[in-house]
Formats: structure tokens, sequence, C-alpha cells
């Protein structure tokens, strides 16, 4: 099991609708999700910053292949183009992986 994390930037005045479509995730969504391997997937908010979190059954290249070949996940992204600002790896198509400084198991 791999863990994978991330950052974002929720745009100004739009903390409520970020959340509120998260509390209605398409299920198809939570589907791919599940597919790619991804389990105890979290994300946290400060003010307008995001931190994901989330653990890789398969590995991250793996979650990361199964996303960017969704159609499913194609739409999530743009329809969260509007509520959103997020760095994406060009050669992923996923978010950057956020560097592991310490971890205690």
């Amino acid at each position: 099991m791999e863990r994978m994390a991330w950052k974002g930037q929720i745009r100004q005045g739009c903390k409520e609708e970020y959340i509120r479509r998260h509390h209605a995730i398409w299920p198809e969504m939570l589907n791919i999700l599940q597919k790619a391997g991804i389990r105890n997937y979290t994300i946290f908010c400060t003010d307008n910053e995001l931190f994901g979190y989330y653990e890789c059954d398969k590995g991250v290249a793996y979650a990361e292949q199964v996303q960017a070949q969704s159609e499913v996940v194609a739409r999530w992204n743009q329809s969260m183009q509007d509520v959103l600002d997020l760095e994406m790896d060009p050669v992923t198509g996923a978010q950057p992986k956020l560097e592991v400084v310490f971890r205690m198991d």
C-alpha cells in the first residue's frame, strides 16, 4: 500500500459549494476511485486551502493511470474547475505528490 497526498486551493467565495459537491459526490466517481485501489480518502480544509490524503492498495501509479483513463474523472474534474485552483502534473494528469518528510507507523 502506498500513500498519496495533494494540495489545492478553493476559489474565493466557493468553499460552501465545494463542500456541497463532495457531500453529493457521484456514485460512479466513488466506483472509479475504488477501482483504482484508493481507500481511506480524506480531504482536509483550512480557510480555502485543501489537503487531500488517500491510500493506494495497488500503488499510486496504478491509481493515477485508472483515473487518467476515466471519462467519469474527466467529467468530475471539469465540473470542479469553477470552484478549484489545482496545479496538475502534465505527465500523470494528477495533482503533484507531496514529499513525505515524516511518518509514524
